[in-house]
């Protein structure tokens, strides 16, 4: 799908202003409403736009700390990662989990509430005969930068 100015436009203003009203978007990219509001379900269509939602400031709700994690398996075979995909997907400590290459298999975010429930967890890991070979723990001392908001571009 290719997409012109007013798209590109109306994905950085609903990044930034998600409970924006449909007057005050067309306002701002300075089409009418109508036409404006097509465009819209138009991204939500094409699954450009996924849904909408707040960022929740969870340091706020309570204190967690939040740990990377690297984790090369013993297999590369199709069942055993899914297998290992499904367990990190079930997982509610598990925030993030990137299936990576060059060097480890993934890389997961998990947010507890100490690093004793950390270790619970890993444990509970390594005997759930995930096929873990090795992981690398990476507690995490200061957040220096956080987005869930990437810059759209026209290119």
């Amino acid at each position: 799908m290719r997409l012109d100015r007013y798209d590109i436009l109306i994905l950085q203003i609903l990044q930034q202003q998600g409970r924006i009203t449909k007057s005050g978007l067309a306002e701002a990219i300075n089409l009418s409403v109508s036409p404006c509001w097509e465009r819209v379900k138009r991204l939500e269509q094409a699954g450009i736009i996924e849904g909408y939602g707040a960022r929740i400031n969870s340091q706020v709700l309570c204190k967690q700390t939040p740990v990377l994690v690297e984790v090369s398996l013993n297999s590369h075979s199709a069942s055993s990662m899914k297998r290992f995909e499904q367990a990190m997907c079930e997982c509610d400590l598990v925030v993030d989990c990137y299936a990576t290459g060059g060097g480890v298999d993934y890389i997961i975010k998990v947010l507890c509430d100490g690093i004793d429930q950390y270790q619970r967890l890993i444990d509970h890991w390594l005997d759930s005969d995930l096929g873990i070979d090795k992981y690398f723990t990476y507690i995490v001392t200061k957040t220096i930068k956080q987005t869930t908001i990437p810059k759209i571009s026209a290119e």
